[in-house]
């Protein structure tokens, strides 16, 4: 009887698969990579693109949206002195020797101008001298010059001139460190990095924090990691700049037998598959088809060019195979852009112990209750 019970319960179970019913958590490779049937004609609408040495150079040359998505502005060194612009004000005192001058009364040594606030057109006018121009100057010159002007009004005048930025000499550090604020220019050489130094330093709890300069009105944007790698990349700040810091906001997505499923943040400035598969937690090792790794990405429909310069598909499906020492080295080296979906296929063989598994319970439950057939 027991003879009769097997064949019935092969056919249960390979019947059972066949319509699909399985339990399953991903799909196969094959499975995603079929072509469709329109008609009597096979056709893909997407671009299969393996990952190998031999590759590796077509694809970064294809265009990318990794990366902030801003440029950003390389350093210009600058002398290290204070530069007089309009908005700024003076306060001036004028020190003479004579008795009776036009700008001293008897007994008075000096005098004190009200403040002069530069104009917007860079000059300021002075009492008995006129409008003199003083924008673009250090404070040392504009000092110079008024005490010159001054010569011809009082021959024994000598002057002190103070200096307060305006709107104009200063920059805001907005958000993302310990003090922001408004703070003025100490130098012409003033920089990014000096000014979130100056405001305590980049918030901690920000993944790798990238800055974002507005200026003008256009942004530029880079990180901190790639500033601290390269000092001509610590930009020379103008009067009006803006400076934020914010956690990098870069995702990407893994689905499938996967170590997690789920939305990923960049922890650094460039992933590869590699770090990425680390990121996510490998693969499961019962389920995974490691020679089966797929990224799903995205092109804009301008980037697609027929031939090396862009994909022939604007969906394309990348695959990687880390059952071999070429697959494993060219996933290290291939980049992981923003969006894009690494996907774990299963392993066929899960299908069949899934199979085996469903065949041996079946059996054990018949033998316990006495099935009979």
């Amino acid at each position: 009887m027991a003879s009769a019970r097997l064949p019935v319960l092969f056919g249960l179970v390979l019947l059972l698969a066949a319509c699909g019913s399985l339990p399953r958590g991903a799909a196969l490779r094959s499975e995603i990579l079929q072509t469709q049937t329109l008609g009597a004609e096979q056709v893909r609408d997407f671009e299969v693109a393996p990952v190998t040495r031999a590759l590796l150079p077509v694809y970064a040359a294809w265009p990318g949206n990794g990366g902030t998505g801003h440029s950003w502005i390389e350093r210009v060194d600058q002398p290290q002195t204070r530069i007089i612009a309009p908005g700024d004000s003076l306060s001036i005192t004028i020190w003479s020797t004579e008795e009776n001058g036009l700008l001293t009364a008897p007994g008075q040594r000096f005098v004190s101008l009200p403040e002069q606030r530069v104009g917007a057109n860079g000059t300021v006018f002075l009492p008995y001298v006129g409008t003199i121009k003083v924008s673009g100057m250090s404070p040392e010159t504009a000092r110079d010059r008024v005490e010159a002007e001054y010569a011809d009004v009082t021959p024994s005048a000598q002057v002190q001139l103070g200096f307060a930025e305006g709107r104009q000499n200063t920059v805001s550090l907005v958000a993302g460190v310990a003090q922001p604020g408004s703070y003025p220019l100490p130098d012409n050489d003033f920089t990014v990095m000096g000014l979130i130094a100056e405001g305590g330093g980049v918030d901690k709890s920000l993944r790798n924090p990238q800055i974002r300069l507005t200026r003008d009105g256009r942004i530029y944007g880079t990180s901190v990691e790639r500033l601290l790698g390269n000092p001509r990349l610590d930009t020379t700040l103008k009067g009006g700049d803006k400076i934020h810091v914010e956690a990098d906001d870069r995702k990407f997505l893994s689905l499938g037998a996967a170590g997690t499923e789920s939305v990923h943040y960049f922890t650094e400035d460039r992933l590869d598959a590699l770090e990425a598969m680390a990121i996510i937690g490998g693969v499961s090792d019962s389920r995974a088809d490691p020679g089966g790794i797929l990224v799903l990405r995205r092109y804009p429909a301008q980037a697609v060019t027929p031939g090396a310069g862009g994909p022939d598909q604007s969906r394309v499906v990348f695959t990687i195979d880390l059952t071999s020492a070429d697959g494993l080295f060219s996933a290290g080296e291939f980049e992981i852009l923003p969006g894009d979906l690494v996907y774990a296929t299963e392993s066929p063989v899960t299908s069949a112990t899934t199979i085996f598994g469903l065949l041996g319970t079946s059996l054990g439950l018949a033998s316990r209750v006495g099935v009979s057939f």
